[in-house]
């Protein structure tokens, strides 16, 4: 007894509490257990990728291994992915190809971040110089849309190109060049890049994993609490 209550647990309640704590516990442990997963994977990987080194573009690299080209940037051919948001502003991620020294192929370089025009009357100065140079950067993907349409993209009809969530083979199809199927992420350190280079692998963070096993055991501690207030009720006195 509590204060004049006594605990008498109903059974509507209890049967949900039974139902539903379970499942919220183990989705905590679940999502602590990727956590753990994706931290331990994202270790390993960066400490066992070396640094490779892209000649003639016919090297294997493993997914957002740390890389290195040398080549010439097109400077009239580049791309703008728009709806890119940067802290809490609207703008393009900027993608320029780059052909490789001593070979055919060309590699779809994503630069960074630029705000976009409020107005949406200018696009931003995006040049860059196309001597030949080294770019650093890792091994990665372009941004993808959270749901894909599908079907054939129409081909822009200048440049530079605003354009939504393309692949790479989308850009090769429109350039009608050679690209490499994996795009280069240019470090934060590089020359001609902009904002936003903070590079993370694919799929949650281990933050956000964590975050989510946070939730969940909160979750689950509420419906713990809220079952035992429910479960007080007045003493009947029997006078």
């Amino acid at each position: 007894m509590l204060a004049g209550r006594e605990f008498r647990p109903e059974w509507v309640p209890s049967f949900v509490t039974v139902l539903l704590l379970p499942l919220l516990v183990g989705l905590s442990i679940w999502q602590y257990g990727r956590y753990e997963e994706r931290t331990a994977a994202n270790s390993e990987a960066a400490a066992a990728a070396p640094q490779v080194a892209i000649v003639d573009g016919t090297e294997s690299v493993g997914a957002f291994q740390d890389v290195v080209v040398n080549g010439r940037y097109f400077g009239e051919q580049q791309f703008l992915i728009d709806n890119i948001t940067h802290e809490g502003r609207v703008g393009f991620f900027v993608v320029t190809l780059l052909a490789l020294e001593g070979s055919d192929k060309t590699v779809a370089v994503n630069r960074g971040w630029v705000a976009a025009d409020p107005a949406r009357e200018q696009l931003p100065a995006i040049g860059v110089d196309t001597s030949l140079r080294q770019v650093r950067g890792r091994a990665g993907k372009l941004p993808t849309a959270g749901i894909s349409l599908g079907g054939e993209r129409a081909a822009p009809t200048g440049f530079p190109a605003v354009v939504v969530y393309p692949s790479v083979a989308d850009i090769a199809a429109w350039t009608e060049r050679e690209l490499l199927p994996w795009a280069l992420l240019l470090d934060a350190d590089a020359n001609a890049g902009y904002a936003a280079r903070d590079w993370q692998p694919t799929g949650l963070p281990p933050e956000r994993h964590l975050g989510y096993a946070v939730q969940w055991f909160a979750l689950a501690v509420t419906l713990l609490i809220l079952w035992f207030v429910f479960s007080l009720k007045k003493h009947e006195r029997n006078d």
